[in-house]
């Protein structure tokens, strides 16, 4: 096992184009990092980098005690697991495990006791005379992380290894895979573009956008205090929802937006050093789907907002309430880039320059469509961001 140490490294290709852009990241021996953000953001050029399969323009990175800029990928000690599993076609199960070992000349007996233990923990025993064709996709992807293993290195890289898998076998492979970790203790860097997974296997996630580093910290610390607009829309499903809104002061701090008043707790007020010196000014407030609630099952003390639902998307644990506010959606660079995280477009506008929004309520909830609704907000989450820096207002650099 090893630290891994990225100092100031840039990766530029011909043309200029910079995917990385002066990255410091320290990873910990033994821990799960996941590096995560939109497509091409440079978390897969992060990643070769560090397994030397991408030469970097400046910088230094260290796996160990050893500074790695200028070794060939087979002297880094580190194991890669790619998105397309790349196991070789003509060989059965178990000569796929052993290639690695063989190449590098380790002894029949010990090859054969790696791949017995590797096989037995990955489930794979009964499949080890068969070729991948004859294998489904979870299982090639098991052979794929136990080639890895077997190798026993310094540090697991895996390129989004799960992309390929249908959504119900993503879920159970997370599970795996971080039984793994836990069992096996090898340093892990993760690199996806589904936050879900992000945020299920990572002990620390780190969020890039355009090749910078944007925030590193435990998944519920991103969810809670994002340090900027681009962080809190990028994490969270759906979207955190945003909104212009003019804080006063009335008996207490106010959140003033689109015909709503939402108090600001004085626990939060407190606890954002330099939200006072935005009385009186403009913020952009941003509000979680699931800090929403039905009223009428909602804490008593709760601020309530009176809307009408559009929409309603009954997914059997909670219902998902959209609903439009009469305030057009925030422009920021930030906002946009998270919602176009997969290259998408974002959802089409409603009619009249109003801003959909999202809220999470319970199941049992009597909302439907095309009514009135109250709901009600747990206020001491609201997040405050600086309109012209993005910047979460009183947010501690990490």
């Amino acid at each position: 096992m090893a630290q891994i140490a990225l100092d100031h490294v840039d990766k530029v290709y011909p043309g200029g184009v910079k995917r990385v852009d002066d990255l410091s990241l320290s990873i910990a021996d033994g821990e799960f990092m996941v590096l995560v953000g939109p497509s091409g953001c440079g978390k897969s050029t992060a990643l070769r980098s560090i397994a030397g399969l991408e030469d970097i323009s400046a910088g230094t990175i260290t796996i160990g005690d050893r500074i790695v800029n200028d070794l060939p990928p087979k002297d880094r000690d580190i194991a890669m697991v790619f998105q397309n599993y790349a196991l070789y076609p003509h060989m059965t199960v178990e000569q796929n495990l052993a290639f690695g070992l063989q190449q590098r000349k380790t002894p029949r007996d010990e090859i054969r006791r790696r791949v017995t233990h590797v096989a037995k923990m990955l489930g794979l025993e009964e499949y080890l005379t068969r070729k991948p064709a004859a294998l489904s996709g979870g299982q090639r992807q098991r052979v794929a992380m136990g080639r890895a293993i077997v190798r026993e290195p310094q540090a697991f890289l895996m390129d989004e290894p799960l992309s390929n898998l249908d959504a119900k076998l993503r879920v159970s492979m997370r599970a795996s895979l971080s039984q793994l970790h836990e069992r096996l203790g090898v340093t892990t860097v993760y690199v996806t573009h589904d936050q879900a997974e992000a945020m299920t296997l990572g002990q620390r996630v780190c969020v890039l956008r355009e090749g910078r580093l944007q925030q590193v910290d435990a998944p519920q610390a991103l969810y809670n205090r994002p340090l900027n607009l681009f962080v809190a829309g990028f994490i969270g499903s759906p979207a955190m929802n945003f909104a212009v809104a003019e804080l006063i002061r009335d008996g207490g701090p106010v959140a003033v937006f689109a015909g709503h008043r939402l108090a600001v707790p004085d626990p939060l007020f407190a606890a954002r050093p330099g939200l006072d010196g935005y009385l009186g000014r403009s913020v952009i407030l941003g509000v979680r789907p699931s800090d929403f609630e039905d009223a009428e099952l909602a804490e008593p003390d709760w601020p309530r907002m009176a809307v009408r639902s559009s929409v309603t998307e009954e997914l059997g644990s909670e219902i998902h309430v959209i609903f439009t506010i009469d305030a057009p959606p925030v422009q920021h660079a930030s906002i946009s880039d998270a919602r176009a995280s997969d290259g998408d477009d974002e959802a089409i506008p409603p009619a009249g320059n109003k801003t959909l929004w999202t809220a999470h309520v319970a199941a049992r909830s009597a909302i439907r469509p095309g009514l009135p609704v109250s709901l009600a907000v747990n206020t001491a989450s609201l997040q405050f961001f600086d309109p012209a820096s993005g910047l979460a207002i009183g947010a501690a650099a990490n």
